[in-house]
């Protein structure tokens, strides 16, 4: 199995997307409010991590829908385990913030 890289808050937030059952990229991009240039090649790379999977719509049904087809995406076990370590890191910072301004060190002029 690929090495688990550390997962940037986009991709977490899209990986989490996919595991909430957002499917494909526009589904994505709807949710988050993340632009396609930092969705698609983030999808991309969590597909090389094989956090997630891919397969493409059958081309009949998007022809019946007068649509492109699209690439479905779906989180692997590798994926909700990388999600579960990055939802606990990005807590673990939420939970740290207030006590990081409170012990802020007074700035050397």
């Amino acid at each position: 199995m690929p090495s688990q890289p550390a997962l940037s808050s986009a991709s977490t937030l899209i990986l989490q997307a996919v595991a909430g059952g957002y499917r494909y990229g526009f589904d994505i991009m709807d949710l988050t409010g993340l632009p396609s240039g930092t969705v698609y090649p983030a999808l991309r790379r969590l597909e090389e991590a094989r956090m997630i999977r891919s397969r493409w719509e059958d081309r009949r049904s998007a022809h019946q829908a007068q649509r492109p087809a699209r690439k479905y995406y779906e989180i692997t076990t590798h994926g909700r385990d990388a999600l579960a370590g990055a939802l606990r890191k990005y807590r673990l910072i939420e939970r740290m913030a207030p006590l990081a301004r409170l012990k802020r060190r007074p700035s050397r002029a």
